[in-house]
């Protein structure tokens, strides 16, 4: 089950709104492009995910380094969620967790994505 913090404003929302949800044995999985998302973003650092000012931006187009961000809003939304979970396990922010619901994916597949990311952590540690 994920992590959802209770103390920040409109989680209590969150919570009330998926309780009662069923899931479909389908629900639960990625794309092989959504999961490669996911691998990527193991690279990234939390400072991504912060909007760029006009000097960092100016530094990127300087040193040529990539924009970390996705063109499409859904993989954006689970770049973003995979790097908090890559970074924080699950203890992601509840306003987060909203965000990647929104942008179309279910509970079930921020419960695949994080099962996936806790044993490779595991595996990695090991």
């Amino acid at each position: 089950m994920a992590y959802v913090a209770f103390n920040e404003p409109g989680a209590a929302a969150l919570a009330d709104a998926v309780a009662g949800t069923t899931i479909a044995p389908d629900e639960g999985r990625l794309s092989a492009l959504e999961w490669s998302v996911v691998a990527l973003a193991r690279r990234d650092s939390l400072s991504s995910l912060r909007t760029p000012g006009r000097i960092a931006v100016a530094m990127r187009v300087v040193l040529k380094t990539p924009n970390p961000r996705l063109a499409d809003e859904r993989l954006e939304a689970l770049r973003r969620m995979a790097v908090l979970a890559w970074h924080h396990n699950y203890a992601v922010p509840g306003h987060e967790v909203k965000a990647f619901l929104a942008a179309g994916f279910t509970l079930a597949q921020y419960d695949t994505m994080m099962a996936s990311l806790s044993a490779a952590r595991m595996s990695i540690k090991q």
